[in-house]
């Protein structure tokens, strides 16, 4: 047990707060986090629609009416309210217009503040353009930009219309973008001319025309000079020319929000539909009672524009958060310095990011007062037990370290922690209010204590309200819903403790079944990058009849090679930690893993490239942080 709570936290934390006033409300006592949570899923409706009137979302609503079918993927939520998402953040709760709510930080240009006015004056010029060029409600405007407060004000114009706002980072290629946007026919295209990261400047003009020539029936262009480049489209100051004031289109619960997409390493990536009443539900839920937001926090997590992160980190406002935002490359030092200089209360990244810090012997806490810090989060892959001593050690004592499992399909953490639980070294503390998560054996029967299927047992409002393209739903039902029917399925391994906490152990289909013995990945590398000189690694096996091979790759850290003394080393971790049956047959070293643009390991594609496969067929290149990571593994 590396942190507890505060013993006063009942009366001190948002969650605390919460669970006494549902406590009086329901006449129970659901102060205890394991209380509260068995309540929050067993009671669907009452849970839900106590969270649409405690955060001011909406008047009461009858418990009938909060949820009027169950039945996934055909759920209804709130049938009877109407909403918009950009009202609920620019309402900003306890925050004054002259209160700096967004911090912009850049590789490109100079750090910018926008006050709450400065927000909504920018919602409202960026509405009025899309105005101007006829964009009405179910338009989709499409923005290839980074995580700048621009982004922000421009997501926040569509959804006050109505229209349907989707996103790529500026670092997704060409490629990448029109298997994105294409699917999706975008009215109108916001893009930047290119970017910085660190020192070098990437130009993405010739990218632009490109994407541009590719998509049908685009109304407009419009271009945010990001490097300063002359180029074709209307500019951005432009298009922003005038102020009329910002309206919210009165929206059903379940109207599109936004598009995002699944990492599309093989084949178009999902086109996952998210809905106004969904993302806000979830998202003040998870701000205020998980991370314990509210006035006064600034909340930062590492994203781009093209990951789920960012759609979660902009809603802090619903909570009366500030948010932080950086666009550039994370340095692993900088990005400390930058959670100082910035005011940062939660800090959040990614379990990679953390390992690299730890790997190149980084101590934050010494670089930078980071006394403000109240939470650490962590995401995008599990973080190894040492990555927990590592924050403990070297970050914060006192800040509370979630780690979260997730997902682009709920846009949301559905494991994580909250303020009332203690964090265990190595597992995520508890699964997070109103998710039903449960670990199923193959015969659909929930385990404790047990590794099995990570499903959602019963709905939430985050889920997907559909995947573009797919009117009757049934690529949705393939995809979540056939394995247990009418049971999400999130393909993932999971153990629950009987204290309610939990271990992923990697993805359902990158298992590892080695003479009969099924091993998860995410426990394989906890124990190899905890070995020094490991940076990163990627393990592959290979079980074709007559062939039973388990290939390891690592990418070593700065001055280290892999020799003997390394393979050794390795080795016995794993057969001490794990078992014999992990040792691999050959240990190689590669320049680096290749992961997605989102920061997951391709194991998949790497495992079909080594049995033959294309890789053109096997991987999307432009779907990857770095397509030269691929070359290793094409001489295997």
């Amino acid at each position: 047990m590396l942190w507890l709570p505060r013993t006063d936290a009942v009366e001190t934390t948002n969650i605390g707060r919460f669970s006494q006033w549902l406590s009086r409300r329901e006449e129970r006592d659901l102060t205890s986090y394991p209380a509260l949570w068995q309540y929050s899923v067993d009671h669907l409706r009452p849970f839900w629609g106590s969270l649409w009137e405690y955060f001011g979302l909406g008047a009461t609503v009858p418990e009938h009416r909060v949820l009027a079918d169950e039945s996934m993927p055909d759920t209804v939520w709130f049938p009877d309210e109407t909403f918009n998402y950009a009202r609920a953040v620019l309402t900003a709760p306890g925050v004054a217009d002259d209160d700096v709510l967004v911090r912009g930080y850049s590789d490109t240009r100079d750090p910018v503040e926008w006050t709450l006015a400065d927000l909504r004056e920018a919602v409202a010029r960026a509405r009025a353009g899309l105005v101007a060029h006829g964009v009405h409600r179910g338009d989709r405007v499409a923005a290839w930009m980074p995580n700048i407060p621009e982004t922000f004000a421009l997501m926040l114009a569509s959804a006050s219309l109505g229209a349907v706002f989707s996103s790529c980072a500026p670092e997704f290629g060409a490629k990448a973008v029109l298997d994105r946007f294409a699917q999706i026919e975008p009215k109108v295209l916001v893009a930047v001319d290119g970017y910085k990261y660190g020192a070098k400047s990437i130009d993405r003009t010739a990218d632009l025309k490109r994407v541009v020539r590719g998509l049908e029936g685009l109304g407009a262009l419009v271009t945010l000079p990001y490097l300063g480049t002359e180029v074709e489209g209307e500019t951005w100051d432009r298009f922003c020319a005038y102020d009329e004031g910002v309206e919210f289109e009165a929206l059903t619960f379940d109207h599109p929000l936004y598009i995002l997409y699944s990492s599309g390493t093989t084949g178009l990536p999902k086109a996952i539909v998210h809905s106004h009443g969904g993302m806000a539900i979830e998202h003040a839920k998870m701000h205020s009672l998980h991370h314990d937001l509210g006035v006064g926090d600034r909340f930062f997590w590492y994203s781009t524009t093209g990951w789920m992160m960012w759609n979660y980190l902009v809603s802090a406002p619903i909570v009366g958060a500030g948010v932080v935002l950086f666009d550039g490359m994370p340095d692993p030092a900088g990005m400390w310095r930058l959670a100082e200089e910035s005011g940062t209360t939660f800090f959040g990244t990614s379990a990679p990011f953390l390992m690299a810090c730890r790997s190149r012997g980084i101590k934050p806490g010494e670089e930078a007062d980071l006394s403000r810090l109240h939470g650490i989060g962590s995401t995008g892959a599990p973080l190894p037990a040492v990555g927990f001593d590592y924050v403990y050690e070297s970050i914060s004592a006192t800040a509370q370290l979630q780690s979260l499992s997730g997902g682009t399909d709920l846009c949301t953490g559905f494991i994580g922690g909250a303020p009332t639980v203690p964090v265990w070294r190595g597992e995520l503390s508890c699964r997070c209010l109103g998710a039903d998560v449960q670990a199923f054996d193959p015969e659909g029967r929930p385990h404790i204590g047990r590794e099995g299927e990570l499903v959602i047992a019963s709905p939430m409002p985050s889920m997907p309200v559909g995947l573009w393209g797919d009117p009757l739903k049934h690529r949705y039902r393939d995809t979540y819903l056939t394995d247990f029917p009418g049971i999400w399925r999130h393909g993932d391994w999971i153990t629950i403790s009987d204290r309610g906490s939990a271990v992923i152990s990697g993805r359902s289909d990158a298992t590892l079944n080695r003479g009969g013995v099924r091993m998860g990945t995410a426990e394989f590398y906890a124990v190899v990058e905890a070995v020094e000189g490991v940076a990163d690694s990627l393990v592959v096996h290979l079980d074709d009849p007559g062939q039973d091979r388990l290939l390891l790759y690592v990418a070593c850290t700065e001055g280290t090679v892999l020799d003997d003394d390394l393979r050794r080393r390795i080795t016995a971790a794993l057969r001490e930690q794990l078992s014999p049956r992990h040792v691999p047959d050959e240990v190689r070293q590669v320049p680096a893993i290749p992961r997605t643009l989102s920061g997951k390991k391709v194991e998949v594609p790497v495992k079909k490239i080594l049995k033959g496969v294309k890789p053109e067929e096997a991987v999307d290149k432009d779907a990857l942080a770095d397509p030269e990571a691929l070359r290793a593994f094409l001489r295997a």
